[in-house]
């Protein structure tokens, strides 16, 4: 029997107005692109997901899985997490990826996972981290050093974050690959840290990688427009501290993630994700108070500056997002009014000073 997420299958990502359900939700984000199935089609190897029961993981697992059923090829897609929740591993399973058991900050336990010729590294730590900070800065440095000792013949693409940059003014265009880094706190302090651990094992080993540095995804369930359009539904201020965002739908992350392994090199090449526009916070949030005729409220005044970056060389390479912001806001919008599931993890995108 079909499920209620069939119903927007074989519709162009970018044509579908709404959508409704979970099951919807995950089948768009696990929808691979033309380009997804025919990079699937010319990769060689198999691909290994390390952090694959994160927000992102199980989408970008299915992805690959798919665009490789489709391909026609013979190719093995593995995924590695502790897998809290045991559904999650079976549902993968299920869908014919195989799947480890793996606390990242066990090097035994990594030093067990089977070596591959592509690797997908996803794992690290933001949210809590003033409370433990020495936890943070274990799982975003000394996890990155055990990961790519082990998988040294791999091509390795490292997720990163646009948190390495400082902040920008909002006049501007966005920080580039080669702008001077700055990060603010001791969270995307860490972040650099992992950055330099990859790129010494990279050197002295001879690993092809890349670093890809994301902000901020959305996925109807967390992301920078969930999180205004909550506080707008709910009648809460918004904050305009840190005035501007970029943003990008979460399955186009995905695409442009998994068709970067392409793009390993040493020392490792560095690639922003993220949309195309740069995006108001006030517009937003009037966007969603219009929209539901509520009022909406501010705190202090729009900041001079903001994390912002610039996806120029992305789309140079791996081409333009599929879902513009403008689409992606509508489907916040309806999927919070309708009352879709809110996971409760914010960006903290208003953040300035770092501490997350």
């Amino acid at each position: 029997m079909a499920t209620k997420g069939d119903r927007v299958k074989n519709v162009p990502v970018n044509s579908v107005p709404a959508i409704d359900t979970e099951d919807q939700l995950e089948e768009m984000l696990a929808r691979p692109s033309a380009a997804d199935v025919e990079f699937m089609r010319q990769l060689r190897g198999d691909l290994l997901i390390l952090g694959a029961g994160g927000k992102m993981g199980p989408s970008l697992v299915l992805r690959a899985k798919r665009a490789v059923d489709e391909a026609g090829v013979q190719r093995r897609i593995l995924a590695a997490s502790r897998f809290s929740s045991a559904d999650a591993r079976q549902f993968l399973q299920q869908s014919g990826v195989e799947t480890f058991a793996c606390d990242l900050l066990d090097p035994h336990q990594v030093g067990r996972l089977p070596s591959c010729e592509n690797v997908l590294f996803l794992a690290g730590r933001k949210f809590g981290t003033r409370e433990r900070f020495d936890l943070t800065w274990a799982s975003n440095t000394l996890v990155p050093a055990q990961v790519i000792s082990h998988f040294r013949d791999s091509c390795l693409v490292v997720f990163s974050t646009g948190n390495v940059y400082p902040l920008v003014p909002v006049a501007g265009s966005g920080s580039v690959e080669s702008d001077p880094l700055g990060p603010v706190g001791e969270y995307a302090q860490s972040c650099l840290g992992r950055e330099r651990i990859i790129e010494f094992y990279s050197r002295e080993n001879k690993t092809s990688c890349l670093l890809l540095r994301l902000n901020y995804a959305v996925d109807l369930r967390y992301g920078v427009f969930v999180d205004i359009a909550w506080k707008v539904f709910n009648r809460k201020p918004i904050d305009l501290t840190v005035a501007y965002f970029n943003v990008i739908w979460q399955g186009d992350a995905n695409s442009f993630a998994l068709r970067s392994l392409d793009l390993c090199q040493t020392p490792p090449h560095v690639l922003n994700v993220t949309g195309r526009e740069k995006v108001s916070v006030r517009e937003t949030a009037d966007f969603f108070a219009k929209r539901w005729g509520k009022p909406v409220s501010f705190l202090g005044e729009e900041g001079p500056v903001a994390l912002l970056s610039n996806a120029s060389r992305c789309r140079s390479l791996l081409g333009e997002p599929e879902v513009p912001s403008e689409l992606l806001r509508e489907w916040v919008a309806h999927w919070v009014e309708k009352g879709g599931v809110y996971l409760g993890k914010p960006t903290k995108y208003e953040v300035s000073d770092g501490t997350y």
